[in-house]
């Protein structure tokens, strides 16, 4: 049975007829794709994944899904994702537009970094 924070990213991605709900439900697979163990939660009105600590939260924008790395400072990037609060301390955020191609490869790398880095108390 799912639990009510995997319901309530289910309406979340219900609620957004448009390309944004198919682009949350997208980046929700590559997460569990990226770590399997990886837990879903509700958090600050927003869909939130953490796994030994918060690893990232995927909300939707006005014309933008915004997918936020809460140690993003110390995840290594070699394929330079982020492009958005590349000076925030300790968050870094990979913004998609419309019609924006997804790097699943790449995206799947930052998730297992975020992850990693939780494990070793980053």
């Amino acid at each position: 049975m799912p639990s009510s924070a995997s319901k309530l990213i289910d309406k979340q991605i219900s609620d957004l007829p448009d390309w944004r709900g198919k682009l949350i439900a997208k980046l929700r697979k590559v997460i569990h794709d990226a770590d399997p163990d990886i837990t879903e939660e509700w958090k600050w009105g927003t869909a939130v994944w953490s796994h030994g600590g918060l690893v990232v939260a995927v909300g939707a924008f006005k014309g933008k899904v915004k997918m936020n790395f809460f140690q993003g400072a110390s995840v290594p990037d070699p394929d330079k994702l982020f492009n958005s609060g590349l000076d925030a301390k300790k968050t870094r955020s990979v913004d998609f537009q419309e019609g924006d191609k997804i790097d699943e490869a790449s995206l799947k790398k930052l998730v297992r970094a975020a992850v990693a880095l939780n494990a070793t108390g980053g």
